[in-house]
This record gives C-alpha cells, structure tokens and sequence, in this order.
C-alpha cells in the first residue's frame, strides 16, 4: 500500500558506485595508484551487487 515510501535499494548502491568511481578517478590524478585500485575494486563489488539485484 506504502511501497513508494520505501527506499529503492538499487538507487542507494548506484549512488555508492557512482561516488566510488569518483573518488577512484581523483586518486588516480593524485598519482595514488595504490589508493585507486582499492577502490576501483569495492566500485566493481557495488556494480555486482547492482546487478544481482537487478536481476532478481
């Protein structure tokens, strides 16, 4: 009955991934490649949880 009360799960990780893969692409102009990978990495695990969920 409330369902557009609810929060979508898939815009929250999206929003996560989106801010990963910024702070990745900032760290990687510092010259922090180290820093980089690491969350180049994480953004790849959001982007799967995204899309296990999409396809649920």
């Amino acid at each position: 009955m409330f369902s557009f009360l609810k929060s979508d799960p898939i815009k929250k990780l999206d929003k996560e991934y989106g801010e990963l893969l910024e702070k990745a692409m900032q760290a990687q102009r510092g010259g922090d490649i180290r820093l980089y990978s690491e969350l180049t990495e994480k953004a790849e695990a959001v982007k799967a949880k995204i899309d296990e969920a999409r396809s649920a």
